[in-house]
Formats: structure tokens, C-alpha cells, sequence
């Protein structure tokens, strides 16, 4: 197989994998920690209530984007025939660009939009990379 379709395979494999691993933490996590009287599956009923949230309820938001990325990161480096670092790095951007998303459309409190976009996506494609290379 060319290295160009190997590498593109990578990247779908990586969006595939890590977007249903974030899903996944999201759907049972995500509907075991919500506060009383909030739908998680609506994000307006997010909205509405976000300040009935506490720091236990954005854990498991937390852990589905590290852990989203980090198995996209892990899964594409993997695949890769080449540029294994640099096509990890661009699972990270694309689930970072998502986050940037989620936290403009569901406003939650500073602390955790900076906690989130700062360690939850590149540093966990990064890590991705490293796991995938041992």
C-alpha cells in the first residue's frame, strides 16, 4: 500500500476510534455524573443548568477528550507509515478544534475551558505518539 493512502487510512482510523471512544466515556460517564434535573443528552438543558455543576461534573467531559484524543493520537501513529508524530498532532488539532467548538456552545466555567483545551487534546496526542512507538 502507498504511504499517502496509509497515512490518510491512519488519520480516518484515528477520528473513527477516537471519536467513539469519547462518545463512549460520554454516554456512560456522562450520564452517571449530571447534576439533579439535567437532560446530558440536550445541550440546552446543559446551558440552562451549568451552574448547578460542580468539579466532579466535568470529569467525565474531561476523560473522554484526553482519552478521546489519545487513542485517535495512539491509533493513527500506529497505522502510519510515516510522519507518525506529526499526523498524531493532527488528530490532536482536529479534537482541539472540537473543543474550542464545545466550549463556545456550552459556556462552563474558565477554569475548566482552560484545563481542557490546554491538556486534554495536544498533550494526549503526544502521548499517543510516544505509547505508540514503544
Amino acid at each position: 500500500m502507498p504511504p499517502i493512502l496509509k497515512n490518510a487510512l491512519a488519520v480516518i482510523g484515528g477520528v473513527v476510534i477516537g471519536s467513539l471512544v469519547n462518545m463512549g466515556i460520554v454516554m456512560t460517564l456522562g450520564s452517571m455524573l449530571v447534576p439533579d434535573g439535567v437532560d446530558p443528552s440536550d445541550i440546552e438543558s446543559i446551558k440552562s443548568n451549568i451552574d448547578k455543576y460542580k468539579p466532579i461534573h466535568f470529569v467525565p467531559a474531561f476523560l473522554a477528550h484526553g482519552l478521546g484524543t489519545l487513542a485517535g493520537a495512539f491509533t493513527t501513529a500506529g497505522i502510519a507509515a510515516t510522519r507518525q508524530l506529526i499526523l498524531a498532532m493532527l488528530i490532536g488539532a482536529f479534537f482541539l478544534l472540537g473543543g474550542i467548538m464545545a466550549v463556545q456552545m456550552i459556556p462552563g466555567p474558565a477554569w475548566f475551558a482552560v484545563l481542557d483545551l490546554v491538556g486534554a487534546y495536544i498533550p494526549m496526542a503526544w502521548l499517543g505518539h510516544k505509547l505508540a512507538a514503544n
